[in-house]
């Protein structure tokens, strides 16, 4: 093993039969460009095997996944949009909203009633008939509300939605 410090160069000629076998030579890390001389070239691999990454994900973006959860007694809960699940225990009046979100990307939110409950629902939700459903007002109940974000952005948010009512 050789350690070097500074500008190393190497020469001599790799033939034939000291690469056979060789799937890659490695990574290549260029000053000022990489050569190729005629008649040859250079591509790239992609992989159709699921891929697995590392990490805490904090540099991933465009990626809903996971549960948000919220507890609401009288108020707004607002659905973070990044998450794809979203679990709200509520009572009393209250108004359920959202925030962020992209074009295209499927949610849930399960509510359960923690004594009687009044649920409304912000503007950005758009229901088949024009207006939110009856929601049960019962202790205990638990609905389940469905949308898909249609639009995000300066135009106003707009999720289509559908609703599951009292599975108790």
């Amino acid at each position: 093993v050789s350690t070097f410090v500074g500008d190393v160069s190497i020469g001599g000629t790799l033939t034939y039969e000291d690469v056979t076998n060789v799937d890659s030579v490695g990574v290549v890390t260029a000053r000022s460009g990489i050569r190729v001389g005629a008649g040859q070239s250079i591509g790239s691999t992609t992989s159709t095997e699921n891929v697995v990454y590392y990490g805490d994900g904090q540099y991933l973006t465009g990626i809903s996944a996971g549960i948000s959860t919220g507890a609401a007694s009288g108020g707004q809960v607002t659905l973070d949009l990044t998450n794809q699940d979203h679990k709200v225990t509520a009572s009393g009046v209250t108004t359920i909203t959202c925030s962020g979100g992209t074009e295209g990307d499927s949610h849930t939110v399960r509510i359960t009633n923690s004594g009687i409950t009044t649920i409304g629902f912000s503007t950005y939700f758009l229901w088949p008939s024009g207006s939110p459903p009856s929601m049960p007002s019962a202790s205990g109940t638990i609905s389940l509300i469905s949308f898909t974000v249609q639009r995000v952005g300066t135009a106003g948010t707009q999720l289509l939605a559908g609703a599951s009512l009292d599975f108790s």
